[in-house]
């Protein structure tokens, strides 16, 4: 298989696991049923529900950040369950988000997480030895491993190893067999099209003694039977295969009959999903595996519209790095195959070239608009047909206008609901470069005005960087610095279009985008009294632990105040920022330690200055352990304002912090992370305005 169709394949299968987890969705369990999804929407062929943007989902969470076990672990495409558990403790912010926290001994993931917190390893942490047979059966074992075979195209018995693996972290028995059952199928679909011969080769890595494989057995030897009636079948699982034999919250066999069925009675990626969403049970899961398998299978081309364009290649995740939780969909397909190579030791292609930590859109994957928006769409549409981004701009006139961008943040306001809790932090900063290329097509009208922007996510202003008056049809680069918004941050950015003719000769045409790029050091600063707290966190921060405010104090300074029996870490910024110079501020109203942070990976790694447990200097977070790098004996005073500047510079760690000697210490453990603020002890601690400086 080629590079070219591989990114296509992988890019539908990917499109179709979301089209399905966003079709079920609105009618998962429990209070859903079967004959509650015929009675209120029939036979469905579309979306059932309208989202502004869709909210996260614990079942595009997992596939995306259980992945990057591979990422951060040094084994060269090896894995081991341990180096899943660790992506579990690191992504996750503990009770908030990834996955469903529905109590130790009820929800499996909980369960597992708390298990690993415990010091339990995995695969201990998720084995019917530790948790028993129900919980380790439910259905979280198929439903978190779809990356798993879009790494191993064409090879089935290797995409069920991994996903087993990771998938043992949290469950055991049959729950392992659906693992291997889906990742293979996965693996399968990119070379054929044919279901049957997708389940076939699926069959071959389980056990053919489980009751997962008696269920597809039963389900296949059904539609063999009754081909053509899948109501028809679902009476048959509702009956034979239902919910009151597999007890728990939502046992995996059940479903598997249901996503069996819907692959043989669907054959196509859109109907596959929809059967696989009216039949009720764990409707979001199942056709989420769904979608991957028949996406993978049908290529782009399979992906409908109507499903395809409202997800507009972007997709919103909750894990503990804001940053991360704002996924490019047509860059994540890239990193995949680019990853993909990598553990099959092969060269990386030029198709999947990418580098971590810049916006960088080429349009090329068929179809991709990488997120791009028209603030109206009556005057304006957005298109993909020829490689490029077009945005139709129909008979507008002077002084019309519409804002043609990528939205590198979001608010609460841009959702319809908190499924899963997101937040986010910024993927374009102030101080970046943002470099656009573009042509005109006229069909009517004299000019138009083109001017780069971004706007203000606090006051909504529209801030224009420069303007050019275009008329020709030449090809034209704009290159402009972004600015500092005095403490708030940008929401979005791009291209304001204005029309530049009269009512009797209307502007009309395209716009084509060839390239977006935003890149460079950037350099900002957080105002907190420019900030507000939304999804249990203080914009742009994510929170892991602790109760969090926006206090004034008696001179109207607005601090970040985290009140915690444990600990509080607060993160924002590029996950990727490697050089970087901060400066910050904190106050200790109770207890004895407040840090500034940076590299900060996750839950469980990085690099803290500060105060913590009766010393003073710099310390590593590894494996969530904090531990004295460079320190000496001191106690924050309780109410003063202590002032610091953290760097790092290559493996040089410097931290300057009001009342003490330099600290100038070394480490190599991380090359690049998130910044931020904590505390480490029960405590109550004011944290300031924060400016970021990459060097």
């Amino acid at each position: 298989m080629n590079t070219s169709e591989y990114l296509n394949r992988l890019y539908a299968g990917f499109l179709g696991m979301n089209i399905g987890i966003r079709l079920g969705a609105p009618v998962e369990p429990s209070h859903w049923s079967s004959e509650r999804i015929e009675r209120f929407y029939g036979d469905i062929h579309s979306y059932v529900k309208e989202f502004k943007n869709f909210a996260a989902d614990d079942d595009a969470n997992g596939p995306v950040f259980f992945l990057r076990s591979l990422l951060d672990s040094s084994k060269s495409g090896e894995l081991q369950a341990s180096d899943v558990a660790e992506a579990w403790l690191n992504y996750a912010r503990e009770g908030i988000g990834m996955f469903w926290w529905g109590g130790y001994g009820v929800s499996t993931e909980h369960t597992a997480y708390l298990n690993l917190k415990a010091g339990i390893p995995a695969p201990q942490s998720g084995s019917i030895q530790i948790n028993g047979k129900t919980l380790a059966e439910q259905i979280g074992g198929q439903i978190f491993i779809d990356t798993w075979g879009f790494l191993f195209p064409g090879d089935p018995a290797t995409a069920a190893t991994y996903a087993k693996i990771a998938a043992s972290v949290s469950h055991d028995g049959e729950g392992l067999e659906g693992a291997a059952f889906i990742a293979a199928a996965i693996a399968k679909a990119f070379e054929t099209d044919d279901v049957n011969s997708i389940l076939d080769a699926a069959m071959k890595e389980i056990d053919s003694q489980s009751i997962y494989a008696n269920v597809v057995t039963a389900v296949r030897a059904f539609h063999a039977t009754h081909p053509d009636d899948w109501k028809l079948c679902l009476r048959y699982l509702q009956n034979e295969w239902g919910y009151d034999r597999y007890p728990g919250v939502c046992h995996i066999i059940p479903n598997a009959g249901v996503c069996i069925m819907a692959l043989l009675y669907g054959q196509t990626l859109s109907r596959g999903v929809e059967i696989a969403t009216m039949a009720g049970w764990d409707t979001d899961c199942n056709a989420g595996n769904v979608g991957s398998i028949l996406g993978v299978a049908g290529g782009v081309d399979s992906v409908e519209d109507h499903y395809r364009k409202p997800i507009n290649d972007f997709l919103v995740l909750s894990g503990v790095s804001g940053y991360l939780n704002i996924l490019d969909i047509p860059t994540y397909i890239k990193h995949l195959c680019a990853l993909s190579h990598v553990i099959h030791k092969k060269d990386i292609p030029q198709e999947c070239s990418c580098k971590d930590g810049t916006v960088d859109f080429d349009f090329s994957l068929p179809g991709s608009t990488h997120g791009f928006r028209v603030s109206d769409p009556n005057l304006c549409m957005v298109l993909n047909q020829y490689g490029s981004l077009e945005i139709v701009y129909n008979r507008m006139v002077r002084p019309q206008k519409c804002r043609l961008y990528y939205k590198p943040f979001y608010r609460r306001k841009d959702f319809d609901d908190e499924r899963y809790m997101p937040v986010f932090s910024p993927t374009v900063y102030a101080g970046q470069t943002m470099t656009m290329t573009y042509q005109l097509e006229k069909f009517t009208g004299e000019s138009v005005m083109i001017s780069p922007y971004v706007r203000n996510t606090w006051n909504e202003e529209v801030v224009l960087l420069d303007s050019k008056v275009v008329y020709d049809q030449e090809k034209h680069t704009v290159s402009c610095v972004l600015p500092d918004l005095g403490g708030a941050m940008i929401d979005e950015v791009g291209l304001l279009l204005e029309a530049n003719s009269p009512a009797k000769n209307r502007d009309f045409g395209s716009l084509h985008v060839y390239s977006f790029v935003c890149e460079g050091n950037a350099h900002y600063h957080i105002d907190l009294s420019k900030q507000c707290k939304e999804f249990q966190s203080i914009i742009p921060f994510s929170h892991n632990h602790g109760a969090w405010e926006l206090v004034k104090d008696s001179g109207n300074r607005t601090w970040m105040e985290a009140m915690t029996l444990d600990f509080a870490d607060a993160m924002t910024g590029n996950y990727y920022t490697k050089d970087v110079l901060l400066k910050g501020s904190v106050i200790c109203h109770s207890g004895r330690s407040a840090l500034i942070s940076l590299r900060v990976q996750g839950a469980q790694r990085g690099y803290y200055g500060g105060f913590y447990a009766g010393q003073v200097g710099l310390f590593k977070k590894e494996k969530g352990v904090l531990k004295p790098l460079l320190t000496r004996e001191g106690t924050p005073l309780e109410e003063s304002v202590y002032e610091l500047q953290f760097k790092a510079k290559g493996e040089i760690l410097q931290l300057d912090i009001s009342g003490y000697e330099t600290f100038t210490g070394e480490d190599s453990t991380f090359a690049h992370g998130m910044v931020g603020y904590a505390t480490y002890d029960r405590a109550r601690v004011g944290f300031g305005n924060l400016e970021v400086k990459e060097i």
